[in-house]
């Protein structure tokens, strides 16, 4: 591949057509998804750096696709099927299922040791030790349904599944979900 079309971001049309140049639509792009995708990475992962490096993999190859005639929902679900795809590469590479440590805000303030009284920040503790438990499919649904809230068809766009199948997939996360929270619950009493 050449290294101009490397650099040149094809998800809008030329500065003619938009008023805007292609560093500038991509600048406006990366502004407006980077935050949201390194969150969905980082709790689909469970790791910071992971989250970075696929980050980062994911708007390298998104500069290498021709996505012009795609809306802007279009252009962030196949950004995000991308990051989704490099995830699952990761997990592959490493013959491992991820062991997710708690999530902490980005200036990593929560504590996943603590040990207090029931409070606000316990209960975020344990949905995110319950999420830390669920494969990783499972995460990458409910982020993208409850955190992004993408409608089923964007979160099948993003993932690469049926849209009719979210569905019953979310369903079945959001199960799995209450079941480790219950026995989070019942092993604090």
């Amino acid at each position: 591949m050449e290294a101009a079309a490397v650099l040149a971001f094809p998800l809008t049309a030329t500065r003619e057509a938009t008023g805007r140049s292609q560093d500038e639509a991509f600048l406006s792009f990366y502004a407006a998804t980077a935050r949201p995708l390194w969150a969905y990475l980082r709790a689909s992962s469970g790791d910071r750096a992971i989250a970075d490096d696929l980050l980062q993999e994911s708007y390298l190859r998104i500069l290498t696709v021709d996505l012009r005639h795609e809306g802007e929902s279009g252009q962030r679900a196949y950004l995000y099927r991308i990051a989704g795809n490099l995830l699952r590469d990761h997990w592959r590479r490493e013959h491992r299922r991820p062991t997710a440590e708690p999530l902490a805000d980005e200036e990593g303030t929560l504590d996943p040791s603590r040990n207090t009284s029931a409070s606000a920040g316990d209960n975020q503790m344990d949905v995110q030790r319950a999420l830390a438990k669920l494969a990783p499919r499972d995460r990458q649904l409910l982020w993208l349904a409850h955190v992004e809230g993408a409608s089923h068809r964007e979160v099948a766009a993003a993932l690469g599944l049926g849209a009719a199948s979210v569905r019953v997939l979310l369903f079945r996360a959001r199960r799995r979900l209450a079941a480790h929270l219950g026995a989070a619950e019942r092993s604090t009493r």
